[in-house]
């Protein structure tokens, strides 16, 4: 006999975050997330300001069996003039009532809370892990990106759910430079405008800088990527204190005019999957070993961000970016490259056209009315 029981105790959430990795041990492709970070993320992360969210398991008498959270951004909602509820830490057995329980729980809190629409799988905002994954099984994903079996697809679709949107994802061979064509157009651009490449290991020393960095994310991702939530003063410190430390001039690049003012960046990391899945959640004693040599092994890189300041989209600065991070990686021995999850309707993904590629993973968000 199934129960729900919601996540209220330090006890509870670390069976919450727990499940996933007894749910996948003898998956060879899954990578568990750091528990500290989790444990961030569910009852401390910024987005916690604004964003209302609870969190459920089912149980089979004292095992767990599946795990939801539900989320309502309040900032998306009004943004978007919609009433969704968002669902991600959605993990289950293979089991079709286990699945309608916590979809269930999840919808009903929703209705209490005046929602029309259910869709996921999401995080708070627009950075975190999203989107279930429907191709690439076979393969490992990047550390910041969703695995799952594939019967959670079905299971979703009993339960009524639609596509809203796929991400897909490319693998390239990173070694074999930019084409022709590209390094041309990046010379015509750098001569037109008066552009060159500056270091961002010298930004991410300087907090303005850093600021304004984040300033030019929230500027040049706000019509370009679907269903895109600014950052908040709180996320800009807390996604700069996380993530800039380990962003270096060996795989990342910024793009500076001659004013030294910031007009692109292009931002790639060491695959971390493989360490995080010996440090099997933990940083403690040894996993934090296993992240520091993978942080210094450029044989693959996750391809993170790259944009511009809006006035310079659509002038080819990206050409300049694109032909750096090419030549940096030969120099660092860099082999394949995984894109970052793209909007399939976003006519950016043909850039990877040019290149040596492969299809790597598709990733699906899925929603259902609710009213």
């Amino acid at each position: 006999m199934y129960r729900v029981i919601e996540v209220q105790n330090r006890k509870q959430l670390r069976k919450f975050i727990e499940f996933p990795d007894v749910l996948y041990s003898k998956c060879p492709q899954y990578v568990p997330a750091l528990h500290s970070d989790q444990v961030r993320s569910l009852t401390r992360t910024a987005p916690l300001k604004y964003c209302r969210r609870r969190m459920w398991m089912v149980l089979d008498g004292k095992k767990v069996v599946g795990r939801i959270c539900a989320m309502i951004n309040p900032r998306y909602n009004d943004l978007y003039k919609v009433r969704r509820v968002r669902f991600g830490w959605f993990d289950t057995i293979n089991d079709l009532e286990v699945a309608r329980l916590l979809i269930g729980t999840a919808q009903d809190w929703a209705l209490s809370m005046g929602m029309t629409e259910i869709h996921g799988p999401l995080y708070y905002n627009t950075l975190g892990k999203q989107g279930m994954l429907v191709e690439g099984y076979e393969n490992v994903p990047p550390f910041n990106c969703l695995y799952n079996y594939p019967y959670y697809n079905d299971l979703l679709e009993s339960l009524g759910f639609e596509k809203e949107c796929d991400w897909v994802q490319y693998k390239m061979v990173a070694n074999h430079g930019v084409p022709d064509k590209t390094r041309r157009v990046a010379s015509i651009i750098s001569r037109k405008y008066n552009l060159h490449i500056g270091s961002i290991e010298e930004l991410k020393r300087d907090p303005e800088k850093v600021r304004h960095f984040f300033d030019i994310y929230n500027d040049s991702f706000s019509s370009a990527v679907y269903n895109f939530i600014p950052f908040t003063d709180e996320e800009i410190e807390e996604e700069a204190s996380s993530v800039m430390k380990y962003l270096t001039d060996k795989t990342s690049c910024v793009v500076l005019d001659d004013k030294e003012e910031l007009v692109a960046f292009g931002i790639a990391f060491p695959s971390i999957s493989a360490a995080l899945q010996k440090a099997h959640g933990h940083l403690f004693p040894f996993g934090w070993i296993h992240l520091l040599r993978a942080l210094h092994d450029y044989e693959n890189t996750d391809l993170m961000l790259n944009g511009a300041v809006s006035e310079w989209q659509n002038t080819g600065v990206s050409a300049l970016y694109y032909r750096e991070l090419a030549d940096r990686a030969i120099k660092i021995g860099n082999r394949f490259a995984v894109s970052n999850p793209q909007i399939e309707s976003n006519s950016a993904v043909n850039i990877w056209n040019d290149y040596e590629h492969e299809p790597y993973m598709r990733r699906r968000c899925y929603i259902k009315k609710i009213n």
